[in-house]
């Protein structure tokens, strides 16, 4: 005689399963989305680290024309008159890199020394801090994966340990980075589960954990249908 199939059964061992193996990734799910729903994006971009560059108009008299930096350097591109330490530049986009020059009298500067990049930081940030470590990095940290060095790491001072970084060829403001967003880069891996690069939000691990996800949700709506007491029909008496 075949026995007949005990659908609550099955519907209750598929759910069990199901969150048995992808039980502790939504639990994951749900609290890496509060915290990055919670703490601002402003704060985790780390705008309130730097000081907004104040506006100054340039005196163009005596400054030398961008045809004479093309000029110097025939190959270059991208030309932007800017500022470095308060006196005026031309940047330019040379085949070696970024690279600045005397807006007065078209002469290269050399790249900023490490006093220089002091100096620079400390214009740009904007706490209170004293500097912790000045280094000139050849290899990329976890945190600036994104970002192609050489370039030099700032840390101040603070339980949140801001860092800037700035580009070894003109002292710009490349990037910062504080704990904050550290534990928002850290859950956002969590999240993605993507534990290489932190930036694939297509992986195949993903894709299985959701659709998972997803039959548990499913299999959990299918066991309710057997969690509340049915009212047996009462059969009509026979005439």
């Amino acid at each position: 005689m075949r026995s007949k199939v005990r659908w609550p059964l099955v519907a209750r061992r598929t759910h069990k399963w199901l969150a048995l193996l992808v039980g502790v990734q939504v639990v994951l799910w749900t609290l890496t989305g509060f915290y990055m729903v919670v703490v601002h994006i402003d704060t985790i971009h780390g705008d309130h680290l730097v000081r907004a560059p104040a506006v100054q108009p340039f005196d163009l008299s005596g400054i030398v024309p961008p045809a004479r930096i093309v000029a110097a350097e025939p190959e270059s591109s991208e030309l932007r008159l800017q500022r470095y330490f308060d006196r005026p530049v031309w940047r330019a986009e040379t085949p070696a890199g970024l690279a600045l020059f005397d807006a007065h009298t078209g002469v290269r500067l050399p790249p900023p020394t490490e006093r220089d990049i002091r100096l620079l930081a400390r214009r740009i940030y904007a706490g209170a801090g004293d500097i912790v470590s000045v280094r000139l990095l050849t290899t990329a940290p976890q945190e600036m994966q994104s970002r192609k060095p050489p370039y030099w790491q700032v840390e101040f001072q603070g339980w949140n340990r801001p860092t800037l970084y700035l580009s070894p060829a003109t002292g710009e403001l490349i990037s910062r980075r504080h704990n904050l967003w550290r534990i928002f880069d850290f859950a956002w891996m969590l999240h993605i589960m993507d534990y290489d690069a932190r930036t694939d939000v297509n992986n195949s691990l993903l894709r299985v954990a959701t659709w998972s996800a997803f039959a548990m949700a499913l299999s959990g709506a299918w066991l309710l249908v057997w969690a509340f007491p049915r009212r047996k029909k009462k059969k009509k008496a026979a005439a």
